[in-house]
């Protein structure tokens, strides 16, 4: 079965909102045995949204359409699907009023005729209830067995209600005619390409309908196994041993079974040693401490941190010596090594990473480059400390940073 995604919103097509619902959506799609053909993104323009829907539900089975349902008067899918599947005639629906004054009750917030008119829903359509917002869910039923579904651009509210309550009922309407599994595996410490030609002779051993697909992110290497083709062409057994030979192949350079967070694998590392975390920030400015607090459950192990942007703070609250910040520099391995210690010692934790360094653009030097970053991992078994140069602007160094001192204390705790 083939679906469709249409994005709708001026704001997606200018830049000025990331689109994040379509990859999503997918995402959840697939293992039902759904295959998205294409995604399609289009400004609030009446004549845009109708052709592209109309476009999609040539090609596709299930076309799932975001945004435009807001109260402004640029919010126009509602009117045009109510034209598309009707004759645009529209209703007030009790239960979806009843469900927008009791948002805005909750919120302590007024209900104007903009926001009550989001009550007004097309004839033509069925309506689910969204219980994360205001603006309703429409489900449309076109001709040939094929439906669209009409979701909110908000993505706590697309994503939550897709699987809430949009993908029951879509088990129910459609019956899958493929099978698809998949597995992740995250790799690190070795070059997309290195690790291409190392897994040329698996690719090359795959069975029809199986593909081997590289996503490669900064530090890391997530390898999704994907297997899509009919019922009962491959069994999963047949699936596991691909997967149990893929980790074979990659077994030095594993980093985890399954798709995760660096912040969320650590975690886990940790609670299973029993371990808990401090951080130290001066160049990253506490965007380590967000990763990590950003994995439900993190306070289990995660103790706090300090973020020493200044020199006076490194050494009053950590307790690195002025000395040898006056005579390395705060950005070396002394300093990030002391920043680690100093942590552990602050809060009580058995572990730490620390990071030291310059993020750009300006502050750099011949000697110390914009990008340079000296990061320091420590755990009950010793303490170790690299410098890194990493290339871009100021918040792909602070990414980049981050994400390598959350990998090196992955690799100590590996190694005791």
């Amino acid at each position: 079965m083939r679906a469709s995604i249409v994005i709708i919103g001026d704001e997606i097509l200018l830049g000025q909102v990331t689109d994040t619902n379509s990859g999503e959506i997918a995402r959840r799609l697939g293992p039902l045995g759904w295959e998205v053909t294409r995604t399609i993104v289009v400004g609030d323009s009446a004549e845009a949204i109708n052709e592209a829907v109309a476009s999609a539900l040539v090609q596709s089975d299930l076309v799932i359409t975001t945004g435009g349902l807001g109260p402004t008067k640029d919010d126009i899918t509602k009117k045009v699907l109510a034209r598309c599947f009707g004759d645009g005639e529209m209703r007030l629906d009790a239960d979806v009023l009843a469900n927008v004054e009791a948002v805005f009750a909750k919120r302590g917030l007024a209900l104007n005729d903009l926001t009550r008119a989001q009550a007004m829903v097309p004839v033509c359509c069925r309506v689910v209830q969204n219980e994360l917002g205001t603006a309703p869910i429409m489900w449309f039923d076109a001709p040939g067995g094929k439906a669209l579904v009409s979701m909110p651009g908000v993505p706590f509210e697309c994503i939550g209600m897709l699987s809430k309550a949009v993908i029951p009922l879509l088990r129910e309407r459609f019956t899958p005619d493929m099978a698809y599994r998949h597995h992740t595996l995250m790799v690190t410490g070795i070059t997309e390409s290195a690790l291409a030609e190392r897994l040329a002779g698996f690719e090359r051993s795959l069975p029809t309908g199986m593909h081997l697909a590289y996503l490669p992110t900064p530090g890391y290497i997530r390898l999704r196994l994907d297997y899509q083709a009919g019922k009962r062409e491959l069994s999963d057994e047949d699936f596991d041993a691909k997967v149990a030979e893929l980790k074979g192949e990659t077994a030095e350079h594993l980093l985890y079974d399954g798709d995760a967070s660096p912040a969320r694998i650590l975690l886990e590392l940790l609670a299973a040693k029993g371990l808990a975390l401090a951080t130290a920030e001066s160049c990253t400015g506490g965007n380590i401490g967000h990763l990590i607090t950003s994995v439900p459950g993190s306070s289990d192990c995660y103790l706090g941190g300090v973020i020493s942007y200044s020199n006076d703070v490194k050494s009053a609250v950590l307790g690195v010596n002025a000395d040898d910040i006056a005579e390395h520099g705060a950005v070396s391995e002394t300093v990030a090594l002391q920043m680690a210690e100093g942590a552990c010692r602050v809060t009580g934790a058995d572990c730490a990473v620390a990071t030291t360094g310059i993020a750009g653009p300006g502050g750099g030097s011949e000697l110390k480059p914009v990008g340079t970053v000296w990061i320091a991992a420590r755990t009950p078994s010793g303490i170790v400390a690299r410098k890194f140069r990493f290339p871009g602007s100021r918040e792909r160094v602070i990414e980049r940073a981050s994400t390598e001192a959350l990998l090196m204390l992955i690799g100590l705790l590996k190694q005791s």
